[in-house]
């Protein structure tokens, strides 16, 4: 049914709405055996300049993991609004030849000075300014030790070859967007209390503009380095020194043997299923595969394409109200805290959960106003990718906030993540994405923060596809409705572009993008007791990839909410 969905829908026969609603027969194209591998590579992006970075390791004869490190590292050059080498991330990996599935966590992590304490002002609130902005704000960086790993574990090519259209694009410079100038001028205040950060964004003695022409030398060096010394050309020697005094400089505090500490984890995915679906998705420090887990599974006790667009946006906030209640409660760093992630993940957890939700009544959040979640669209970044071996790579790496702290330590490009936020570090108040948290993500020296990041790879007989988006803690939310959309048959460029709605437990209320809810919708929602805010902007920007077995052919969807990103499909299988 669900190819016939996607194809009336390409054809302009189904609105958006009839294809929750609409149900055909079988078709015959169902009985078409499914190819053994994709029939070549396909790679989705924020950037068009990252995608073909990624092409151009595919075609060098290089793998889905060479192209990630390409693709990851050119969006460290060309976004720094959104993620950065100063950053971290989660890198989701199937390698086809083995069949093994890999979680490789790239975190950053609490310095030793990181202690709650460090981040109360003398009234005993939380100091949000030391939280998000500065060299209190920043981890230890995760990033440039995920390429070098996935470069030498799983790539083919060297980390000269990857990161080389990294580092001629930071030295020649890429062309500023919209998005880098609007995210600046919010930004600038900040931004220019700094140094290095003005010898980079004010080189030219004004904020950068749209269509100006943005060099990046110094960032382009720290990658030569990394690429001629792999680990040691960023966690020791020149680099190092120059973060930690930058760090020192600033008034933070480093230790030398904090960055020369610094490891990737390796990890075991989250794997459960839904309505014929195969999910692989991030354990933690993700919360994000706990919560889809969770959401999907309480979902399953319904036809959602029966429902009424009311009835079904009801039941899906529900489920989300439910997970975001226990991301707060319950997780963080597992090599830190225990949770219980096999109750939590569980169907029988998920039907008691289901149980509890009232068919036509919102249950109340109630313990926090009912104020909007703050809008974080232009933080984070995401990556797919397929190759023709059926590698498969799903990414998502971030600064956190817009240009992280703001800080670039001086000489070296590298703009220092403000994760330190993404703690719990006065319990029970927000953070800048209006979510809690509790003793489970206090900070602790050498633990990883709680993240939102939620790498996925779906698999069903017909249809495998990769996904993942940006948005704090949109971004659960997010993957949530992209497999939802593909579950209903809509096409990898479809699921970009989905309408999203939003809810996490606290605040108590159900954000929507513009014309994403009809006002009939919404008057039945209130009708139940949701509280509705309907007229936010567009948020987020889903990177995804898709092969069809059957028909053999791939896909890739970029959002539209972002111009700059770029889906890009080759058939033509590289010569070995």
């Amino acid at each position: 049914m669900r190819k016939t969905l996607r194809a009336l829908a390409s054809a302009g026969f189904l609105t958006t709405s009839l294809l929750f609603t609409a149900t055909f027969p079988l078709q015959a194209a169902q009985k078409t055996p499914a190819s053994a591998r994709p029939p070549g590579a396909a790679i989705a992006s924020a950037h068009a300049l990252a995608t073909d970075a990624g092409m151009q390791m595919i075609r060098a004869g290089g793998n889905a993991f060479d192209a990630a490190v390409a693709v990851s590292a050119t969006l460290a050059v060309v976004e720094p609004i959104s993620s950065g080498i100063g950053g971290g991330g989660f890198f989701l990996l199937h390698d086809a030849k083995s069949g093994k599935d890999v979680f490789v966590d790239a975190r950053e992590t609490a310095p030793a000075s990181a202690t709650p304490q460090a981040y109360l002002d003398a009234k005993g609130q939380l100091d949000n300014d030391r939280a998000t902005n500065g060299p209190w704000s920043a981890g230890i960086p995760g990033l440039p030790a995920a390429l070098v790993h996935v470069s030498k574990k799983y790539g083919r090519l060297p980390l000269k070859t990857t990161l080389a259209p990294a580092i001629r694009i930071a030295r020649e410079g890429f062309e500023v967007y919209p998005r880098l100038e609007r995210g600046y001028a919010s930004r600038q205040a900040v931004m220019e209390r700094y140094r290095g950060t003005r010898e980079v964004f004010l080189a030219d003695g004004s904020p950068p503009k749209a269509g100006e022409v943005l060099k990046q030398p110094d960032l382009a060096r720290t990658l030569e380095l990394l690429a001629e010394k792999g680990f040691d050309g960023f966690y020791k020697g020149e680099v190092a020194d120059k973060l930690l005094a930058a760090v020192k400089e600033e008034g933070g505090q480093w230790r030398a043997e904090e960055l020369s500490g610094y490891r990737v984890k390796e990890r075991e995915p989250l794997r459960f299923r839904y309505r014929g679906w195969d999910i692989t998705t991030a354990p933690p420090p993700s919360s994000g595969g706990v919560a889809i887990a969770q959401m999907l599974q309480m979902l399953s006790g319904w036809d959602l394409s029966k429902l009424d667009e009311a009835q079904r946006t009801h039941l899906i906030t529900e489920a989300m109200r439910r997970a975001f209640r226990d991301r707060t409660i319950y997780l963080g760093d597992p090599d830190f805290v225990r949770m219980p992630l096999r109750r939590l993940t569980s169907a029988d957890y998920a039907a008691g959960q289901r149980s509890s939700i009232h068919p036509s009544r919102a249950t109340p959040s109630d313990l926090l106003p009912g104020e909007p979640a703050p809008l974080e669209d232009d933080e984070t970044t995401h990556f797919s990718i397929l190759d023709a071996e059926g590698n498969r790579v799903s990414t998502t790496q971030t600064v956190n906030l817009l240009y992280g702290s703001g800080l670039v330590a001086p000489g070296t490009g590298v703009l220092l993540n403000d994760e330190m936020d993404d703690f719990a570090l006065r319990p029970g108040t927000p953070n800048a994405f209006g979510v809690m948290g509790f003793a489970a993500n206090a900070p602790a020296p050498g633990k990883r923060m709680l993240s939102s990041m939620t790498p996925t790879i779906i698999e069903s007989d017909d249809e495998l596809a990769v996904l993942g988006a940006p948005g704090g803690s949109r971004i659960i939310t997010e993957v949530l409705i992209g497999i939802l959309a593909y579950d209903e048959g809509l096409s990898a460029q479809q699921v970009a572009a989905r309408p999203r709605i939003h809810h996490q437990w606290m605040p108590d209320v159900i954000t929507a993008e513009q014309g994403a809810l009809s006002p009939e919708t919404i008057k039945a929602l209130e009708g139940m007791g949701h509280k509705v805010n309907a007229g936010e902007r567009t948020w987020g920007n889903l990177q995804t990839v898709s092969w069809d077995k059957r028909r053999n052919t791939l896909e890739g969807g970029t959002d539209p909410r972002n111009p700059v990103g770029k889906a890009d499909v080759l058939t033509a299988k590289p010569a070995k």
